[in-house]
């Protein structure tokens, strides 16, 4: 007896209550929510990024409710919880976006607008999606004429579920007294209760998403100034001179979208000179070069490019523009034509921005 309490005492605290652990492991296994909870604690308390605000709210409610049940979990459990996570993390071949949202932003450019607009109706009108994170993914061009034209307690509901800097913006849009009253109405909105909030959401999305397809993405301006742009010169002054009896003001704005040759003084920083070079083959710029010092009205758009180009380049390509025989007026048109093509392609792709000028003559 004596030899057994003996050996009873020489063990420790930690061996008597590691088989207590073993058996409170054997006895119950983790739910998968309870899983999620310890994965999102673990990453918390090591300081590594991570953002729930993209999860469905009603998910992100789950979870934390999860975690106010929980208390102590042993190291055994948390690292078989960590290694079945991995393990399921390399398992992964593909994943997908979630959400009505997310997987337009991939079949963007891939399926047509009406099918894309039905889509974003249907799922705004789902129990599960908040209609106010799509209105809040809107241009502020979209959203405001639903501050002009909606009730003043509408806007403002809108207003105060919108990021500050995008609610500014929109509210700097609207007319003076407008704008007051919609501010004011923002101080009542305390009381409102969250279906409420919903239900407005759910018609403003509605409402926006039953916009009716646009059959151009530019406007009337831009695309008779891209047209306009590649006509013969003969062409477009007479269009022009058209306009200018039909409608003056369009005439002018149609001006100032135009874009050609001898605008490139003014509309090219000479920063960007050779980048466009770059893309330009040797030949058609040489062509486009000479044919144009051949004329004042084009001279000094040809002297503009030269002159911003590295006295290497600008000596080679002048060489060349001295032993350049001569050249018909529609190669000239051509070769021109593909510089303010090359331009525009830089344009498109953010590599360079043109000037905005004040007016055209």
């Amino acid at each position: 007896m004596d030899g057994g309490t003996t050996e009873l005492a020489q063990i420790t605290p930690a061996q008597r209550i590691a088989p207590n652990v073993e058996r409170r492991a054997r006895k119950r296994s983790l739910t998968n929510r309870e899983k999620a909870a310890v994965i999102v604690r673990l990453m918390v308390a090591e300081g590594a990024p991570i953002t729930l605000m993209s999860l469905p709210e009603h998910i992100q409610a789950s979870l934390a409710e999860q975690m106010s049940k929980m208390r102590l979990i042993d190291r055994r459990t948390l690292q078989q919880v960590v290694a079945e996570f991995l393990a399921e993390l390399e398992e992964v071949g593909l994943s997908f976006p979630g959400g009505i949202d997310g997987a337009l932003s991939i079949m963007d450019g891939h399926i047509s607008t009406t099918a894309a607009n039905r889509l974003r109706r249907l799922s705004s009108a789902s129990s599960k999606i908040d209609p106010w994170d799509r209105i809040a993914s809107l241009e502020v061009e979209r959203l405001l004429p639903v501050l002009e034209q909606e009730s003043v307690e509408v806007a403002a509901v809108m207003l105060s579920k919108l990021a500050v800097p995008k609610a500014a913006e929109l509210l700097g849009k609207l007319p003076g007294e407008r704008a007051r009253r919609v501010a004011y109405a923002v101080s009542l909105t305390g009381n409102v209760d969250p279906e409420t909030v919903r239900r407005i959401g759910l018609s403003l999305a509605s409402q926006l998403e039953n916009q009716p397809a646009r059959a151009f993405d530019a406007g009337p301006v831009e695309r008779v100034g891209a047209i306009l742009n590649v006509a013969p010169q003969l062409i477009r002054d007479e269009v022009l001179a058209g306009l200018d009896e039909d409608d003056q003001d369009f005439a002018q704005l149609v001006r100032k979208a135009i874009f050609t040759f001898i605008h490139i003084p003014d509309r090219i920083s000479p920063r960007d000179v050779p980048k466009i070079v770059r893309i330009v083959e040797q030949t058609v710029m040489v062509t486009a070069l000479a044919s144009a010092m051949n004329l004042p009205i084009t001279a000094a758009a040809a002297e503009f490019i030269l002159s911003n180009l590295s006295q290497r380049m600008a000596q080679t390509l002048r060489e060349e523009i001295q032993t350049r025989g001569k050249i018909k007026e529609k190669d000239a048109e051509a070769a021109q034509g593909a510089i303010i093509t090359a331009i525009r392609s830089l344009e498109t792709t953010g590599e360079l921005v043109l000037v905005q000028p004040e007016d055209y003559a």
